[in-house]
């Protein structure tokens, strides 16, 4: 195997392939990174078992082959390179080691068998579609930050997506299927809905683990292009650009979300959502505990936020709102609340509660298909 590449366009497949690779490997294969070199292309493959990625760049290719080599080494290697440089990989004949040359650097680093790099398929994927890059983003923007990481409930370590019947309740299209995604820790539940795309309406329910979600949204910010996402009861694939992303699913049932999500909530405050945030940011500075707990208290035309600490003393702010239901206090974990707030892309956020002891339901002015669950907690 004998190539040449352009630095830039290595280090930009390297880059979001050798993120998949584990730093602790108990196979050692696993720790690399497999590079095949045909016709004028340059493929790297990273794999964890439950995870694989595929990219593909240009290449000056002299001779086809194929080669392993030490995934997060050869990254740094050629993150350290000039810019502008070319890039010549080679494998000996031995096939023990391959050569990476630039300008007057040289570096030889050790090979695996690429015969025991692991042949990962992802089996029938019986129901495709496909979705813009700028819709997935959102998709995931508006829900990850809710999975749990709690590893004993391993069942909420992703985003449930699935198709279902509107609900008339935002992001649909004229009363059709709708494409959701949900995401909860139990504390916080996130859903975010869509109109269903050509082949979205009928798919099973499925769980993408957070490792997949998140290395599928760093490779979207690169991307303006139609994801063609491929799925079946075990595997996801998202294919775009020149990138394939595979996906083992997480084998569990979400629960109902649907039972947590209020309906009987009957009193609204409307409120400037970065006026409010920024007041309960200054006001939890003073929370010292983990929770970083604020009480709000509602009353006609204003709230007030408040924290309380032993040890910091005490700290509260009005903020001008839209309320004229009957008075009331509830307390939050603030950091679950700027989660929320931070996604919410109108100037208002309309709060809808019950009382101070039930969830609170959030939702965002600028996009009726997504909807926010908040558990309160005692202050």
């Amino acid at each position: 195997m004998k190539l040449t590449i352009e630095r830039a366009a290595l280090l930009k497949s390297l880059g979001h392939v050798q993120s998949v690779v584990e730093r602790r490997n108990t196979i050692p294969i696993l720790a690399h990174v497999l590079i095949v070199a045909d016709g004028d292309r340059l493929s790297l493959t990273a794999t964890d078992m439950d995870l694989t990625m595929v990219e593909s760049a240009p290449a000056d290719v002299a001779n086809s082959g194929q080669a392993t080599a030490p995934a997060h080494t050869l990254h740094e290697i050629v993150r350290k390179l000039p810019d502008g440089s070319q890039v010549a990989i080679e494998r000996d004949d031995a096939g023990g080691r391959i050569t990476v040359r630039a300008g007057r650097s040289r570096f030889t680093l050790p090979c695996l068998p690429a015969e025991d790099f692991p042949a990962l398929g992802s089996g029938d994927l019986p129901h495709a579609f496909r979705l813009p890059a700028k819709a997935l983003r959102e998709l995931i923007d508006r829900t990850r930050f809710a999975i749990s990481t709690e590893e004993t409930r391993y069942y909420l370590n992703g985003i449930y997506v699935h198709a279902a019947a509107s609900d008339g309740d935002g992001g649909g299209d004229g009363g059709g299927p709708v494409l959701r995604a949900v995401a909860t820790d139990g504390h916080r539940l996130a859903r975010f809905q869509m109109a269903a795309p050509d082949g979205a309406g009928d798919i099973p329910g499925i769980i993408v683990p957070r490792k997949a979600v998140n290395e599928l949204r760093k490779l979207l910010d690169d991307s303006e292009e139609e994801v063609q996402v491929s799925l079946s009861e075990v595997s996801v694939r998202f294919a775009f650009d020149d990138v394939v992303l595979t996906s083992k699913l997480i084998d569990g049932t979400f629960p109902d979300y649907e039972r947590v999500i209020p309906s009987a909530n009957d009193k609204v405050m409307e409120v400037d959502c970065k006026t409010f945030a920024a007041a309960v940011d200054r006001v939890a500075t003073i929370s010292t505990d983990r929770s970083r707990a604020v009480k709000i208290a509602l009353d006609a035309g204003t709230i007030t936020v408040s924290a309380t600490s032993p040890e910091n003393g005490s700290a509260s702010e009005e903020v001008e709102a839209a309320y004229d239901s009957d008075a009331i206090e509830i307390g939050f974990n603030a950091r679950y609340l700027l989660d929320i707030t931070d996604r919410i892309s109108g100037d208002d956020c309309r709060f809808v509660l019950a009382d101070g002891a039930s969830p609170t339901l959030v939702r965002d002015g600028g996009a009726p298909g997504a909807l926010y669950v908040l558990m309160p907690m005692r202050v």
